[in-house]
């Protein structure tokens, strides 16, 4: 091969070197008849031998050897033009050419690739002007025509025509491939969101069908808790509510995952008592501790004031970690350790350390288990499983913070995982404000509930029932709109995905009705476009499935005093 080049030329590229190849060798074709008409003999010959090289460089393009045709065609159309300007003078304008070969390189290289032999073959044309007006147009040769007066006035009005020609070709055709490149770039850009929607459709879809089921193991567990079970049933209680956190945790990255990469996190500070706060993610861990036969420590400094933290996604990024310590720790412990390193007036330093006594993780894979669906090795996901997308989610969240998670780990001596926020104190005030937990009592005020699954309505009456609301129930959204026509309630809780009617089009027909009842979905996806949805047809908010209790009930009160 006479050319290796380490990448490949596009089809367009190669094929422009061929057309303008083929262009100038019929030009200098026509210029070889003008000037054998003319009885210009040296320039017939010198063109004679021009044409066979363009026809050369065009046959060089279409064999495999594009890199060598350009080079050589931009050398040979330079030097032509200069040699053609030396032979019949400044009269002639022949040099009015170099103007057309100055864009040539922009056609014929890869601006991101190749800038350099951009600018020297752009520079080529300006040096031979220079060299061109210095030697007063003898550059190349020093003869006098026979007919000078009549050859030069002959071949002035063909190069302007030729030059002027060749630039507004040169303009058109940049003009259709930027037409061209703008369709691409519009029609690559519809078609990545309609993937992103179709992705969102979907994982909003498996959202729904997965909550929907773990709302009602979850919240069963919670009624099972607290209607006095028998001694032996407490375990197998816990365990069935700690599993069904598990799982929810799991879809919870998944969905985050999701989102992070489309959007920044958006952090929800409320005061918060992080000896309290944190004490929760033992009774969550420390049955899977038991069962490997590991030991889990849990190290706060009792002095830590309260602070302004998105309490949830701290949780988040503490049980990511945690469970992975636990993961890949057979024996052991697992150590949570969150230390104030300083305080000052207004806001504390909080170092949070995981520190496991696992399988470690060697140098060389510290970055690579950052990046998502990744793992340590294949022989660790076959031994041990996962998605691979807590640790990922972890330094979003964690960068979100303002920090970034650091690790110290070596193969069979375990890891330890820190971190350390910039917290602003909390007053107790403030504190109290977010944690009173209200009474609730509605007697007297109906609700309809709207959901097709039997199981999550089991679950919502009971919870509902227990602070005397009158919860009347339909199975579809045609049932619902229905309902509503004939009865009165102060409150409706609409699912959103059912059959023959979904929650979206009752709450629509609903609307045109009753402009006043509250109605608030029950939505298991947590996706801006079931957001902006659920407002654009008229709900009044959304509650999250599986719905937390308090949550619930604050939100219906809310609505109905509103009202």
């Amino acid at each position: 091969m006479l050319e290796i080049s380490t990448w490949p030329f596009s089809k367009r590229r190669i094929k422009m070197i061929f057309i303008t190849s083929m262009i100038c060798m019929t030009m200098t074709i026509l210029w070889l008849a003008m000037a054998v008409s003319l009885k210009i003999n040296t320039l017939s010959n010198y063109l004679f031998v021009a044409a066979v090289l363009f026809l050369t460089c065009a046959i060089l393009s279409k064999n495999g050897y594009p890199k060598i045709a350009r080079a050589l065609f931009l050398l040979l159309f330079n030097c032509s033009i200069a040699f053609v300007s030396s032979y019949l003078g400044k009269d002639a304008s022949v040099e009015f050419f170099l103007i057309f070969a100055i864009g040539l390189p922009f056609v014929f290289f890869s601006f991101s690739r190749e800038k350099i032999q951009i600018i020297l073959f752009c520079l080529l044309p300006f040096i031979f002007w220079v060299l061109l007006y210095f030697t007063n147009f003898k550059l190349f040769i020093d003869i006098e025509l026979n007919n000078p007066v009549k050859t030069r006035n002959i071949v002035y009005y063909v190069s302007i025509t030729t030059t002027l020609l060749f630039v507004v070709i040169q303009l058109i055709y940049y003009s259709y491939i930027n037409s061209n490149a703008n369709k691409s770039a519009h029609s690559t850009k519809q078609e990545a969101i309609d993937a992103s929607d179709a992705k969102s459709r979907f994982l909003s879809t498996m959202s729904h069908e997965i909550r929907t089921p773990l709302s009602a193991v979850i919240g069963l567990s919670h009624i099972l808790t607290d209607n006095n079970p028998r001694k032996d049933q407490v375990q197998n209680i816990e365990a069935l509510n700690y599993s069904g956190k598990i799982l929810l945790n799991l879809l919870n990255n998944v969905l985050d995952f999701s989102k992070i990469q489309s959007t920044t996190i958006e952090l929800d500070n409320i005061p918060v008592d992080i000896s309290e706060a944190i004490k929760q993610i033992k009774k969550i861990h420390e049955a899977s501790c038991l069962r490997k036969r590991i030991v889990m420590n849990l190290e706060i400094d009792t002095d830590i004031p309260f602070v302004w933290l998105d309490i949830v996604r701290f949780n988040q990024i503490i049980n990511n970690l945690v469970t992975n310590a636990i993961k890949f720790t057979d024996k052991g412990s697992v150590t949570l350790k969150i230390t104030k390193v300083n305080q000052t007036k207004d806001s504390l330093d909080l170092l949070t350390e995981i520190i496991d006594t696992g399988i470690g993780i060697p140098e060389d894979k510290h970055n690579t288990i950052w990046e998502a669906f990744t793992q340590a090795s294949n022989t660790t996901n076959r031994l041990y499983g996962g998605t691979g997308l807590g640790l990922p989610i972890v330094k979003s969240i964690v960068e979100a913070m303002g920090s970034s998670v650091l690790i110290e780990s070596e193969p069979e001596k375990g890891s330890r995982f820190y971190f350390q926020l910039n917290l602003k104190l909390a007053t107790e005030q403030e504190l109290l404000k977010t944690t009173y937990k209200k009474e609730h009592d509605f007697k007297g005020k109906k609700i309809l509930l709207v959901e097709d699954n039997l199981i999550n309505l089991m679950v919502g009456k009971q919870i509902l029932e227990k602070v005397n609301l009158k919860v009347e129930v339909a199975r579809d959204g045609l049932t619902a709109v229905n309902m509503v026509k004939e009865n009165h309630f102060d409150i409706v809780l609409m699912d959103i995905q059912m059959p023959i009617m979904d929650g979206y089009k009752a709450s629509k027909e609903i609307r045109k009705f009753n402009k006043d009842i509250p109605i608030f979905a029950l939505s298991a996806s947590v996706f801006l476009q079931v957001k902006s949805k659920i407002e654009d047809c008229g709900m009044n908010g959304f509650i999250y499935k599986p719905f937390d209790p308090d949550d619930l009930l604050n939100q219906i009160e809310n609505a109905i005093i509103n009202r």
